[in-house]
């Protein structure tokens, strides 16, 4: 039986940590990139790796999209970090160029693919990537629930000293400092933390949560998180080319669910072969209700932002009527 095939865009420290991770999962792994060179010689390195790892790692690096060709999941990491200066529009802007061209390019040689998308600003990302795929909602997902997760239930593991493993955790909303962290569904051994930690110890931890990149980013000084992200895009590649499904805060096209239509937000869904094969929607109280419609009216800003800077970007290009 063929393995899984997964083509990872973007050969930086993301994209590469994501696909050893991938790899070694038992999945065949092309690493993209438009550098010549760099994802070849990282390919060459984790093939490398294999044998002391003891997996029979499967991964080439590219430059050339035909070698993508087939692919059951296409992983975008590839944009542009802010740099000083840089406006955050200039950012998205340039990020939206990037990722339309990739997905394009990629899905051109891969029309039954399931697309994950990691390029930030991450919500904004996710209908660029629906709009030049033109694949539905199913088949396209953004990572960043899972990373968020994952930090919170870091968190809280390390405030009780219990094993993370014990630990289960959700963050609804945009990837941004509007996430929105639920403590009442979030538990350590199936007891939920608002009975073992204070209010101020969550609100501490949960604020930490929303702040989990920009700590990271401060401490490296240059560079941001990949350690991290690499983990939980594996957790969702792998959720899917295994049919596990398990359910996962993603980033998902929203059409009614939870009050909301048309807009990539976080929640959580059923991941499996077909992509996301259901929004699953849970109760929440009035306060959480909103601050999941402040990060979902948040999240609709930087996309109707995308839609003016596109718009304007198309008639300035127009030519000038005769």
């Amino acid at each position: 039986m063929p393995r899984p095939r997964v083509t990872v865009i973007g050969a930086g420290n993301v994209g590469a940590t994501a696909a050893q991770r991938i790899g070694e999962l038992g999945a065949a792994v092309v690493l993209v990139d438009i550098v010549e060179g760099l994802p070849q010689g990282k390919a060459l390195d984790l093939a490398q790796a294999a044998p002391v790892v003891g997996q029979d790692v499967q991964i080439i690096g590219t430059n050339d999209y035909a070698d993508t060709a087939g692919s059951d999941v296409i992983v975008v990491t590839s944009g542009l970090a802010r740099q000083p200066g840089m406006s955050r529009d200039d950012l998205m802007s340039k990020n939206a160029g990037i990722v339309r061209s990739v997905v394009q390019q990629s899905v051109a040689h891969s029309q039954d693919a399931i697309l994950v998308i990691v390029t930030n600003p991450l919500d904004a990302m996710c209908h660029v990537a629906m709009e030049a795929s033109g694949f539905p909602r199913e088949r396209v997902i953004g990572m960043a629930g899972v990373l968020d997760s994952a930090r919170f239930r870091t968190f809280i593991a390390q405030e009780l000293g219990v094993s993370v493993a014990s630990t289960s955790a959700f963050v609804l909303g945009g990837h941004g400092d509007t996430m929105v962290p639920l403590p009442r569904y979030s538990t350590v051994g199936g007891v939920p933390i608002t009975e073992l930690l204070s209010a101020g110890t969550i609100e501490r931890i949960v604020d930490r949560t929303r702040n989990g990149g920009a700590e990271i980013v401060a401490l490296l000084k240059t560079g941001s998180a990949y350690y991290a992200p690499g983990a939980s895009v594996a957790q969702m590649v792998d959720a899917i080319v295994g049919n596990r499904q398990m359910i996962l805060p993603c980033a998902a096209y929203l059409q009614g669910e939870y009050g909301v239509d048309g807009l990539f937000v976080g929640v959580p869904v059923r991941l499996g072969r077909r992509g996301m094969e259901e929004v699953i929607e849970i109760e929440l109280t009035d306060d959480e209700r909103a601050a999941f419609d402040r990060s979902a009216a948040a999240v609709r800003e930087l996309v109707d932002r995308l839609a003016e800077m596109a718009a304007a970007s198309s008639t300035a290009a127009a030519p000038a009527a005769g």
